[in-house]
């Protein structure tokens, strides 16, 4: 990649990461408010699995492969961007909230060529699912995650088949938050989908 190219991707990176966090705030703002009173909390960043990987065993075969840097590494995880809990029965829910810009009405097809939904798929991996569980208490065959989608990505025709494909039967457990002033919609959908699964 050229410089000009990265000059290029350095600005979509600073504009996509600006958003990003405005809709992650949106997001706590809502649950933080709905959830006053009650024995629900939101968590900004929970760090438990933030060194997951750091001791995850490999054979021997695997370990001669690789590099071993001289100094041994200590932090190799994930933070996801919240968790919502429940503070009696210490069950947790996973959040993590993706804006991405999508191929809507006025755009070219490539304006939907991010990857954020992708990189959202990794939850998906059967050894982070179980680490998740085990942590959030959260039983099979329920996900312990949830995704919630903004931006134009939310009305992508193609970004939007992908999500229905790839999540199947287990579409509780994402939300495409179309319009991130009306939450009404997103609020209705934790209640009836998934708030269940922290009692």
């Amino acid at each position: 990649m050229g410089k000009e190219e990265l000059s290029g991707r350095d600005v979509w990176q600073d504009y996509s990461g600006k958003h990003a966090g405005i809709a992650e705030h949106r997001f706590y703002d809502v649950f933080d408010n709905e959830f006053e009173g009650t024995n629900l909390r939101i968590i900004a960043k929970p760090n438990e699995f933030k060194d997951i990987y750091v001791n995850v065993e490999l054979p021997p075969k695997e370990l001669n492969a690789i590099y071993t840097p001289p100094e041994p590494i200590i932090r190799h995880g994930i933070i996801p961007d919240y968790a919502i809990v429940n503070i009696e029965t210490h069950k947790r829910l996973y959040v993590e909230v993706k804006r991405q810009d999508g191929w809507v009405e006025g755009k070219p097809r490539s304006a939907g060529r991010g990857n954020a939904h992708e990189r959202a798929c990794k939850l998906f991996a059967p050894g982070l699912i179980n680490i998740m569980r085990q942590y959030g208490r959260i039983e099979a065959p329920a996900l312990p995650f949830w995704i919630v989608f903004q931006g134009d990505i939310t009305r992508d025709p193609c970004r939007v088949r992908e999500i229905h494909c790839w999540f199947a039967d287990n579409s509780d457990h994402f939300f495409l938050w179309r319009t991130n002033s009306e939450t009404n919609g997103i609020i209705a959908h934790f209640n009836t989908k998934l708030k269940h699964l922290l009692f």
